[in-house]
């Protein structure tokens, strides 16, 4: 969904007038909480997640978890609720078998780096992990997941917008309250430049007492640069528009930008019409990874992805912090034997 700005202004009218309609959300979720119960399995949760509605880089974030997990030696296996698919699962994501329809882009795109499981039910999501080798599992999305139990919990937040009006749906962009939320973290990850990140350190430390460790989006670099090239781009994002501004970064000379909603999958019409537009401004067509997954295969061959990945500036604090809840897991796991 397109995120309405009064989310990010300073006591907006309308926010307050949509509160009632926030306490329906707040039943929902109370009524929600009382229904599951999070349960264990025998091998450690870690999960991302977020309290804002939209993207934040959640993704990047577990694809960069689990390339370290597998360079210290662990198995990890991701497990998604498949957003956008209509499998429930558990099943094991194929890139060759599984198509954008039936898994979503999400599980499609997470697939090509380890492991995936899309769950609908994330707690026997986890059961089949263990049961096919996984030494821990990722839980993507899994903030307000109410099935499985984290052993260490990761939120994921934009720097530059924060929490916003710290209001929840529809009155602002929080899914629950915030110092709920936070209550349940262990770690808060805070994507975006170096000014945005210590701005957002300076604004969230006058309240909350969490380790901030900062991030940014990086282009990998391959052989096809994009630098002073013409450009006619679309992305389905949380919010297409960063992308936006990466092209900007990179120097490319956007001609054309369109932003999709979230997961949604562009038609055949629409990547005609822009195939033409980019052949009538000389201009390379162009898309995120993320976009890409819901692409035939004959237009993957047609539009350059322009791959990220999320740089942490300590993975240190993240390694200390996960190694001492593994050790405090594994004596828990010890004591009820």
């Amino acid at each position: 969904m397109r995120q309405p700005h009064f989310w990010y202004q300073n006591n907006p009218l309308l926010a307050y007038l949509l509160l009632p309609l926030t306490g329906i959300w707040l039943l929902g979720s109370l009524i929600r909480g009382l229904i599951y119960t999070r349960e264990s399995v025998d091998i450690p949760i870690i999960s991302v997640g977020n309290v804002n509605i939209g993207g934040t880089g959640k993704t990047p974030l577990t694809i960069s978890l689990a390339q370290m997990l597998q360079e210290k030696g662990h198995v990890p296996h991701v497990i998604t609720r498949g957003y956008g698919g209509n499998l429930k699962g558990p099943v094991l994501v194929s890139e060759k078998q599984h198509s954008v329809r039936q898994v979503g882009d999400e599980a499609l795109l997470l697939a090509s780096f380890g492991k995936t499981w899309v769950a609908k039910d994330r707690y026997q999501g986890a059961v089949k992990a263990v049961e096919e080798g996984a030494s821990i599992v990722i839980l993507d999305d899994g903030h307000q997941n109410l099935t499985l139990a984290p052993t260490l919990a990761i939120i994921v937040v934009d720097a530059k917008k924060g929490f916003g009006n710290n209001m929840i749906i529809p009155s602002g962009p929080l899914r629950e309250p915030l110092s709920k939320a936070l209550d349940r973290t262990d770690l808060i990850v805070a994507v975006g430049s170096e000014d945005q990140v210590t701005n957002f350190q300076r604004q969230f430390r006058n309240d909350f007492d969490l380790p901030v460790i900062p991030a940014r989006m990086t282009v990998l670099k391959s052989g096809l640069s994009i630098e002073n090239q013409n450009v006619v781009a679309f992305a389905g994002l949380g919010d297409p528009f960063k992308f936006y501004n990466t092209l900007n970064e990179l120097g490319a000379i956007v001609k054309k930008f369109v932003p999709l909603d979230d997961h949604e999958v562009p038609s055949e019409s629409f990547l005609y019409r822009l195939e033409r537009e980019a052949r009538q401004n000389d201009s390379l067509l162009v898309t995120t990874e993320k976009d890409a997954v819901r692409l035939s295969e004959n237009w993957k061959k047609k539009v350059l992805t322009v791959p990220v990945r999320l740089q942490i500036s300590d993975w240190d604090l993240i390694d200390t912090c996960m190694q001492e809840k593994l050790i405090t897991y594994s004596k828990r796991q010890v004591d009820n034997v």
